[in-house]
Order: structure tokens, then sequence, then C-alpha cells
């Protein structure tokens, strides 16, 4: 079986417990997600508590945005959140993901990581596409909307 991680981090000029409350609430999530703009029609719901553990969001849209769900397993204040990620369509996946907030002298190091193993039609399909080039750039983008919606707080 083979497995991939996609990691991304970037400093960002204000303090951790600023940047995890946009994290840790999916609900702030619209603010700042790189897939939000994909399809404007796309229906999401949430359900749980309105941050931390147990907080969960679902999504279906177009088929670039695709279907799936998300659940708060895991969030240490302001240092990191741990969720698990679950796509249905286009492919059935589970990608653990996770968040961390580390302070340093510019602001704080947010590091943005998803995990998750190749098998069945995603294998083949990983034969052609490298998962790093799938989504990486997506999570550049995130976390260079995650400041600016940081800057504009401020």
């Amino acid at each position: 079986m083979s497995t991939f991680s996609v990691s991304r981090s970037s400093v960002i000029p204000a303090p951790a417990a600023e940047i995890y409350a946009l994290v840790v609430s999916f609900r702030e999530w619209l603010k700042w997600s790189p897939w939000e703009g994909i399809d404007p029609s796309m229906q999401r719901s949430y359900s749980g508590p309105v941050a931390g553990v147990g907080a969960s969001y679902s999504w279906t849209g177009n088929g670039k945005a695709g279907a799936g769900t998300m659940e708060i397993l895991e969030a240490v204040e302001p240092s990191k959140i741990h969720l698990r990620l679950e796509f249905t369509k286009p492919m059935k996946a589970v990608n653990p993901t996770t968040f961390t907030f580390e302070p340093v002298a510019e602001g704080t190091r947010v590091t943005w990581t998803m995990t998750g193993e190749n098998k069945g039609l995603s294998r083949v399909f990983m034969l052609f596409m490298n998962m790093d080039k799938l989504v990486g750039g997506d999570f550049e983008k995130g976390l260079a909307q995650l400041a600016d919606c940081v800057a504009q707080k401020s």
C-alpha cells in the first residue's frame, strides 16, 4: 500500500490564538479556505459544537468541489488541530489532516499537513498524479488567505 503526506508552512505575523480561532471553527473556513470559491452553489451543513472537538462540517458540490465531511478530533489551543477529512466524491478517501501553530519571532508558523493511503482506484490515479502537486498549491493559497484574513481583523 502506498502512503502520501502533503505539508505546507507559512509564517503569519499574528499570535497563534488569533489564527487558531479561524481554523478551529469550520464556519470560519468560509473566510479563508482555498476551496470555498470552487462552486458558488455548494451546499454546506454543520453539526456538533461551533468549534473544537466534535465540530463537524459536510459539503456537497459540483464535480470539482466533490463531497465529504470533516470532523475535529483533537484541539489543543492554540498549538494543534487534528481533523478527520473524508471525501465521498469524486473518490472515496479518508485523509487525516493536522494544523500546527508554532510561535516564532515574526509571528506564528502555521503548518497544514494531510496524509493518506492510496488504495483501490486512487492508487491507479496516483500513478499519473502526484498528491503534492494536486493539493500543495491549494494549501499555499489557503495559508495566504488565512494570513489575509488575520490581517483584516487587526
